[in-house]
């Protein structure tokens, strides 16, 4: 009962501003302002127009950083998990949420200028003779929309990861190493499968992040380069805020269906189990 009352305002606070959307989505824009009704003028004009192609290419900037991602959380967390002792993996672990303690807008413009003409990067590519002029692709580019994307969630993506593969017991990979298996083998058959419902998780929080970004598609990319919360804000920028909801609501709708397959293929209570001392 005492927890009740924070609850329902936490969920209040999660749920009002989605039902807030959704509804202004179906409003017709006028003027400056809008008119309550019910119309799909907003969601025919994102569809049919060229923010729609922006919408893929947002899609598929989330899903690629995503596997780039997991492709370095895995093995971090695997490390953390196995080979490092219980001392050195709280070290590590708490390393890893040292870059949070700076603002992210500042991270993503710290990385501008690494990755400047005159930046730390190009004087030392310059300086080891790797290059006689300065690189312009590493800034405003893809190259470094990826590289603020993953520098920005990547860290996020290792905790569930460790958390899924702290709760796997050891006996059943010394198991298998007693019925003759090699690493590889024993990996790919219980480890791995083991430690999916945290990987799934690893891959929404990077997705959700990557594809909803805004600070970094505009720092790292230029002028020229959207992504969909690019997209949204300039929405908002000209009062357009019949379209600007109409296109949260199809993000949102594309991270609860990635959530709602998480709560369909795996047991929650396995992956919170050692949270929760079960």
């Amino acid at each position: 009962m005492l927890l009740g009352g924070p609850v329902l305002l936490c969920g209040l606070a999660i749920v009002m501003p989605l039902i807030l959307a959704l509804t202004v989505s179906f409003w017709e824009r006028k003027m400056i302002g809008m008119t309550p009704g019910f119309s799909l003028a907003s969601y025919a004009a994102f569809f049919e127009g060229s923010r729609f192609a922006l919408l893929k290419r947002s899609f598929w900037v989330a899903v690629s950083s995503t596997a780039i991602m997991l492709a370095i959380a895995y093995p971090a967390a695997y490390l953390a998990t196995f080979k490092l002792k219980p001392g050195q993996t709280r070290v590590f672990l708490f390393l890893l949420s040292v870059p949070f303690l700076v603002n992210y807008v500042i991270r993503t413009f710290a990385w501008a200028y690494l990755l400047g003409r005159t930046g730390p990067v190009n004087h030392f590519l310059r300086w080891t003779g790797l290059t006689s002029q300065p690189i312009d692709w590493l800034l405003f580019s893809d190259f470094a929309v990826y590289l603020g994307v993953v520098a920005a969630y990547m860290p996020f993506m290792v905790y569930p990861i460790w958390l899924s593969l702290s709760t796997i017991d050891r006996r059943l990979t010394e198991a298998s190493w007693t019925l003759g298996e090699p690493p590889l083998p024993t990996f790919l058959r219980v480890v791995l499968p083991l430690s999916l419902p945290g990987v799934f998780a690893a891959a929404i929080f990077g997705f959700v992040g990557a594809f909803g970004e805004v600070a970094v598609s505009q720092i790292l990319g230029g002028v020229g380069y959207q992504l969909m919360g690019n997209a949204i804000t300039s929405s908002l920028d000209v009062l357009n805020y019949p379209l600007a909801a109409a296109m949260s609501t199809v993000v949102i709708g594309c991270m609860l269906v990635l959530l709602l397959l998480w709560l369909w293929f795996f047991d929650l209570r396995l992956f919170l189990g050692k949270v929760l001392g079960r």
